[in-house]
Parts: C-alpha cells; sequence; structure tokens
C-alpha cells in the first residue's frame, strides 16, 4: 500500500494549521468516495468562523481517514465553527451508515492492509505477535499539520501506544 499522501496537502496551508482526524470503521466504496471527496471539498470551502472564511481542506485518505484541517493564520477556528464540523461529520456519519467518531479503535498496516482493531484488543494482539514494536500505526490523535506529516503514520513502538504498552517500544541504540 502506498503511503505518500503529503504530496496531496495544500501546500499554502501553515504547518501549524489544526488538524482532525476521524477513522471509518470501514472503507468507503468508489462511488461513495467520489461523494464524499466532493462534499468535503464543499464544506472547506465554506467552513467559518464568525462569519470570516476559514483557509481550510478537507480529505479522505487511503478511503478511510477524513482530515480536516484549518490554518489559523488568517482566521482563528472558534467553538462555533469547530461545532459546525462536528456536525457535518455526524451528517456523513448519518449519510453513509459509518462510525466516525469512535476514538477506541485503532488502525494498523497489516500486512499492506488497514486493520482496525478495539482498544481492549491491544494487549492479546500484541502478546500474539499479531502487533509489534515495528508494525505501522495510524496516530489519530496528531494535532497540527507538521504532526500529520511526520507522526501520523509511525512504527507503533514509535507511538503513545509504547508507554501504555513497554513490550510495543523501540529500544534505542546506547
Amino acid at each position: 500500500m502506498n503511503l505518500d499522501f503529503q504530496h496531496l496537502i495544500d501546500p499554502t496551508l501553515s504547518d501549524r494549521s489544526r488538524v482532525w482526524i476521524y477513522q471509518s470503521n470501514r472503507v468507503f466504496s468508489i462511488s461513495e468516495a467520489l461523494q464524499l471527496e466532493y462534499e468535503l471539498s464543499q464544506f472547506a470551502k465554506e467552513w467559518t468562523s464568525h462569519g470570516a472564511n476559514v483557509k481550510a481542506a478537507a480529505y479522505l485518505f487511503f478511503g478511510q481517514f477524513i482530515i480536516l484541517i484549518a490554518d489559523e493564520t488568517l482566521t482563528t477556528v472558534s467553538g462555533c465553527s469547530t461545532d459546525s464540523s462536528v456536525r457535518f461529520i455526524q451528517a456523513v456519519e448519518k449519510e453513509y451508515g459509518v462510525q466516525l467518531m469512535d476514538r477506541t479503535t485503532l488502525a494498523f498496516l497489516i500486512k499492506d492492509k488497514i486493520q482496525l482493531l478495539p482498544l481492549s484488543q491491544l494487549t492479546y494482539a500484541i502478546d500474539h505477535g499479531f502487533i509489534g514494536p515495528a508494525t505501522l500505526y495510524f496516530n489519530n490523535l496528531v494535532s497540527t499539520l507538521l504532526e500529520l506529516k511526520q507522526e501520523w503514520i509511525l512504527p507503533a513502538g514509535r507511538s503513545w501506544l509504547a508507554k501504555r504498552m513497554p513490550s510495543l517500544a523501540i529500544s534505542e541504540p546506547s
């Protein structure tokens, strides 16, 4: 699976732009993805904060991750504009019959496919060798565009998971 997504991001957005990642519980079909990409583009064009346009972008990556980006160098995203983005995501959930707000399901790249794993099964997956320190993990907790580019997809042993599960930690050479 080609994981190169950075070149798809609008290069005029500041690396300090705020990022929100919504992971779908399933891959969108081709026809759904085409329609959703249009809806994401429209949302980004129309996103406002206190009447001012937000310099924004919205993407569907790997058919499963919705990424909203707001460049706050010109217009700060307020509580109301954040609420409007959440309402948009909730409408997408309803329209496509997907879950996008579940933060207890983790995504890993296993055998060149994105696999979802409930957080409650993480220990089992590690103990049985399904996930190891080098397994690529989608860190949906990134909050800036720079973090998205550098830390969204990374080995599980270099993510916050390693602090929670010491057996995942990657040993640094001494």
